[in-house]
């Protein structure tokens, strides 16, 4: 009888020597797939956000994160002091009465001129003088005749000047705060029959304008 030689047996698939690094390689394929169609998704959702954000209509609400409250006008003095305030000389109005437009000429020499401003004093004493609004100051002259001035310009437009003032605690180019002290009240020689004083003057596009037209002395 002929011999019939047996075939080796096969080893089991899980057995051979690529079996698990193809099975290993195929799970990295699919675990580097997933993360790059998650990235890609990603991505896409944030073009598309991006895209919706730039072109939003033009006329949609923005409301800056820096946005500076708007300020409006106060005394020159601390306002506890207000029931104390006397003031001097008026600015000077032609449509005023007469008694007022005479009490707001100012005499040097025997030369009248006219008062540009309000003279307010507080008990004949010194007091402090403070930034009627917030801004720059863009002016700080010194003049022992006329009396020290600072002018201090807002984010209006508008300029504020503070008149005859000492102890100056500001220089140009400080930025200072509603409220802020910028000296004391001082007298001078320019006027010197009202004392110490602050003559204090209100601008609108350069133009003096009655500082009564925002504040109730």
């Amino acid at each position: 009888m002929r011999e019939v030689k047996q075939k080796p047996s096969q080893k089991p698939v899980m057995q051979r020597r690529w079996f698990w690094p193809a099975v290993y390689g195929g799970m990295a394929v699919m675990i580097v797939a997933v993360i790059f169609s998650f990235n890609a998704l990603y991505e896409s959702q944030n073009e598309q956000e991006l895209m919706e954000e730039v072109s939003a209509p033009a006329d949609q609400s923005i409301v800056p994160t820096n946005a500076t409250v708007s300020e409006t006008l106060k005394y020159p003095f601390k306002e506890e002091y207000l029931n104390e305030v006397t003031i001097l000389q008026d600015f000077y109005d032609v449509s005023k009465d007469e008694a007022t437009r005479e009490n707001s000429l100012l005499v040097f020499n025997q030369v009248f001129t006219t008062s540009t401003g309000v003279s307010i004093a507080i008990n004949s004493e010194p007091f402090e003088v403070v930034a009627a609004m917030s801004g720059e100051v863009t002016e700080v002259k010194m003049d022992a005749f006329t009396g020290n001035s600072i002018t201090v310009t807002h984010p209006n437009g508008m300029q504020t000047r503070y008149n005859s003032v000492a102890d100056i605690l500001v220089k140009q180019g400080d930025q200072v705060s509603q409220g802020d002290q910028l000296a004391t009240s001082q007298e001078n020689e320019w006027n010197p029959n009202i004392g110490v004083h602050l003559h204090f003057e209100v601008m609108e596009d350069g133009v003096l304008v009655d500082p009564n037209k925002y504040l109730s002395f």
